[in-house]
């Protein structure tokens, strides 16, 4: 091992030792109550942004212009997505050497960077100009294939982390 890995599973070890680590593994409802919570968020962060995606591909809230969804939707996204980040930390730090070499969570991490690069590829292209297709009949391909890749990754991230919990040594 390089000093490099060796530092990160000291990292993880440290995290997992922490009094946090301790009681949300050992505790008696701790983690199934964060894996709970942590659903949760998922379920508002996955589901605003499959509706979102979907409208972006033409198959949903025709009636309602993208600005508008994003409006309506995006902040649930977000609080749906700061659930899920806070309480997935956590989880995290209950066993963090054991998920430290799990290929199936490090799938989950990449997908969930390549998220957010989508989103901010979108926001910093096709999204600018809103006000140019915002009402129109077609979103631009651009529009559709960011919703597509989103409706991928998210698919893909989801799995990974079900997966999780049958890959755990």
């Amino acid at each position: 091992m390089d000093s490099f890995t060796t530092s990160l599973m000291a990292a993880c070890q440290w995290l997992e030792d922490s009094q946090v680590g301790t009681a949300i593994r050992e505790g008696a409802w701790e983690y199934a109550t964060l894996n709970f919570v942590h659903l949760l968020g998922l379920t508002f962060a996955a589901g605003t942004i499959l509706f979102f995606d979907l409208r972006l591909l033409g198959f949903g809230l025709k009636g309602v212009s993208v600005s508008s969804a994003a409006r309506t939707l995006l902040p649930w996204t977000w609080a749906g997505f700061a659930v899920m980040f806070a309480s997935g930390s956590l989880l995290i730090i209950s066993e963090a050497t054991r998920l430290y070499s799990n290929v199936a969570f490090r799938t989950k991490l990449v997908l969930l960077v390549l998220a957010g690069l989508n989103v901010f590829v979108f926001h910093n292209t096709v999204f600018r100009r809103v006000a140019s297709w915002d009402g129109a009949a077609e979103t631009p391909v651009q529009a559709k294939i960011a919703g597509a890749i989103s409706i991928s990754v998210w698919f893909g991230m989801m799995t990974a982390g079900r997966l999780i919990g049958y890959t755990l040594n």
